[in-house]
C-alpha cells in the first residue's frame, strides 16, 4: 500500500512539474511571439459574413471597438510549441502521448494555414481556408489517428458508464474521427471572447488529466497538465482586454487533441459532460444555421450563444467568467462520473 501511495505521489509531483515547466517556458516565449506579431502585422481580420452568407451586422456592432485596434492572432503557436517541446523532452510515450501530440500538431497545421491565409489574404471580407477544405483535412487527421488507435494500440471498444464496455471492432475508427472533428470544431467555435476558449480548454484538460492519473496513465495525465500549464500562460495575456488571440492554430490544436485524450481515457461519454459548454456553443451555431436555412429565421440574436448573450446586454467579462464557473462544475461532475461509473 505504501509503495502504491508513493508511486501516486511521485506521479502527481512529476505532473505538477511538467505543468510548471510549460507555464514558465510559455511565458518566456511570449515576448518573442509578440515582437514578431507586431513587426510582421499578424492582425486578426474581422469576419464580415456568416456561414450562411449574410452580413454579420450584430457581431460587427458588438465588436466594433475591439477591431478598431490591431490585435495579433496565431498566439496559439506559443502553447502548441511549448507542449510539443515539453512532451518530446520529458513525456514522450508510444501508448499514452503519441496520439494526442500528433492530434495537437495536425490540428495546429490546419489552423496555421487558415490563419496565414486570413492574415495575408486579399480581397473583400476575411480570407481563409474554405470550411469544406478544413473539414476534409481534420477528418483525414481523425481517420489516420483512429487507424493507429485501432491497429497499433489494439483498442476497439468504448466504455459506457455504469453499464460496461461496448465493442465496436473497426467501427471505432470512424467514431474516433468523428470525435476529433466534432471537438476540434467545437473549440474553434467557442473561441469568440477574450479568455473564453482558453479557460474552457484548460478546465477540460485538467478534468481528463485527473481521470488519466486515477487510471494509472501518468504520461497521458502529464500531457493534459502540460496543456493546462501552457494555457495558463496564454490566459495571462488573453483575458480581457486581450493582447492577442490564439487563432485557428490554437483552437484546432486544442480541440483535436482534447478529443483524442477523451478516447485514450475511454471517456467518450464523459466528453460531452466535461466539455458541456463546447457542446452548447457548437450546438447553438448548428441550430442557428439549420433554422435560417430551413425556416428562414434566427433562433438566437447572434450565434454561437456567447454572442447571443452579448447582444442581450451581458458584458463580455461576465459571460467568460460565468462560463468558466460552469465549466469547472461540469469538469468536476465528469470526474465524479468517471470514478463511480467504472472509468477511473
Amino acid at each position: 500500500m505504501e509503495l502504491v501511495t508513493q508511486a501516486f505521489t511521485d506521479a502527481t509531483l512529476r505532473i505538477f512539474l511538467l505543468s510548471v515547466v510549460a507555464f514558465i517556458l510559455a511565458m518566456m516565449l511570449t515576448p518573442v511571439y509578440t515582437f514578431a506579431a507586431y513587426r510582421y502585422k499578424f492582425w486578426k481580420r474581422q469576419r464580415t459574413a456568416s456561414t450562411t452568407g449574410e452580413a454579420l451586422k450584430v457581431f460587427t456592432k458588438l465588436h466594433a471597438n475591439k477591431f478598431k485596434r490591431n490585435i495579433p492572432t496565431m498566439a496559439g503557436m506559443i502553447f502548441v510549441l511549448v507542449i510539443v517541446i515539453v512532451t518530446f523532452v520529458f513525456n514522450l510515450d508510444r501508448r499514452e502521448t503519441w496520439l494526442p501530440l500528433a492530434a495537437l500538431a495536425g490540428g495546429a497545421f490546419v489552423g496555421l494555414i487558415d490563419d496565414i491565409i486570413n492574415i495575408r489574404g486579399k480581397g473583400k471580407g476575411v480570407a481563409g481556408l474554405r470550411s469544406q477544405i478544413k473539414f476534409l483535412m481534420i477528418t483525414a487527421i481523425g481517420v489516420g489517428l483512429g487507424w493507429y488507435f485501432f491497429e497499433r494500440l489494439g483498442v476497439s471498444s468504448v466504455h459506457v458508464p455504469y453499464i460496461g464496455d461496448w465493442d465496436l471492432g473497426w467501427l471505432i475508427i470512424p467514431l474516433f474521427a468523428f470525435v476529433v472533428v466534432a471537438t476540434g470544431n467545437a473549440v474553434n467555435i467557442s473561441d469568440g471572447l477574450d479568455g473564453l476558449a482558453g479557460g474552457l480548454a484548460a478546465t477540460a484538460f485538467a478534468g481528463f488529466g485527473i481521470i488519466a492519473l486515477l487510471q494509472g496513465n501518468p504520461m497521458l495525465a502529464g500531457f493534459c497538465f502540460t496543456v493546462v500549464g501552457a494555457l495558463l500562460s496564454y490566459l495571462w495575456f488573453n483575458i480581457y482586454p486581450a493582447r492577442f488571440f490564439m487563432g485557428d492554430v490554437g483552437s484546432f490544436a486544442l480541440g483535436t487533441s482534447l478529443g483524442v485524450v477523451a478516447m485514450l481515457t475511454n471517456s467518450l461519454f464523459i466528453l460531452p459532460i466535461i466539455g458541456a459548454l463546447f457542446v452548447v456553443e457548437a450546438g447553438s451555431s448548428l441550430i442557428q444555421i439549420f433554422s435560417k436555412r430551413v425556416f428562414k429565421r434566427k433562433v438566437f440574436i447572434s450565434a454561437p450563444i456567447h454572442h447571443h448573450l452579448e447582444a442581450t446586454g451581458w458584458p463580455e467579462t461576465k459571460i467568460t467568467m460565468r462560463f468558466w464557473v460552469i465549466a469547472s462544475v461540469t469538469s468536476f461532475l465528469g470526474v465524479m462520473i468517471a470514478i463511480t461509473g467504472g472509468i477511473a
